[in-house]
């Protein structure tokens, strides 16, 4: 790839996470549980809600990123440290989202419910983007492919075995802090997981090949 087209990668990525942020505001406005990898985050936005949920994921990512660093010791790549300032600007962009989202009712049971399904497809959309622009993973990906790596696991089984750990962990820790009472981990987590990856599948079906040539510059060099 050539610096220009580098460049417009990680534009399309910044745009990625903004539109991931989004999907993420949406679900956590809507009060029923957000997706696995950030139910962590959402648990202890309740508890601690000094943080925003923005700082909260902030602290998540870097947890994640350190524990990249710890699997792969001497094999992580420096150029990974770019998560870092991706995973501060994914948090930005989520209370941003909090704060766009913020007027919109939630009294009705059907309009939580939507809140988590407008979240899912737009979460599906920047994670699709990111996919596209293919220049670095987000912070729980890579971790997952650490781990995938060094245990020369299937990475789609780690995913799972990861999500469902973050699901765990949110359940304890609310059960921890809020006296034996599940809060922030409900029926939109399970949503969550089912429907993103497939939401994600169906955008890069259609938005592959039409990003792909907008990203391609005509004096494209393969170096």
């Amino acid at each position: 790839m050539n610096k220009k087209e580098i460049t417009k990668r990680y534009i399309l990525f910044i745009i990625s996470l903004f539109f991931s942020a989004l999907g993420v505001a949406f679900t956590k406005h809507g009060e029923l549980g957000v997706s696995p990898i950030s139910s962590v985050a959402n648990v202890l936005s309740y508890k601690f809600d000094f943080l925003s949920i923005g700082a909260w994921l902030i602290i998540w990512n870097c947890v994640l990123i350190l524990g990249q660093i710890l699997i792969l010791r001497k094999k992580f790549q420096l150029i990974q440290l770019l998560q870092i300032p991706l995973s501060f600007l994914f948090g930005y962009f989520t209370d941003i989202g909090m704060w766009i989202v913020s007027g919109i009712p939630t009294d009705l049971y059907i309009m939580k419910l939507l809140m988590v399904i407008i979240g899912i497809i737009i979460l599906g959309f920047g994670i699709s983007l990111a996919v596209i622009a293919n220049v670095i993973m987000n912070s729980g990906e890579a971790f997952v492919k650490a781990i995938s790596d060094t245990t020369h696991k299937q990475f789609g089984n780690v995913k799972i075995a990861f999500d469902v750990s973050c699901v765990i962990t949110a359940i304890l820790l609310s059960l921890l802090l809020f006296n034996f009472t599940i809060v922030g981990t409900r029926e939109g987590t399970i949503i969550s997981a089912l429907l993103t990856g497939v939401t994600v599948k169906f955008f890069n079906r259609f938005l592959q090949k039409t990003v792909n040539s907008l990203l391609i510059s005509k004096d494209h060099n393969v170096i």
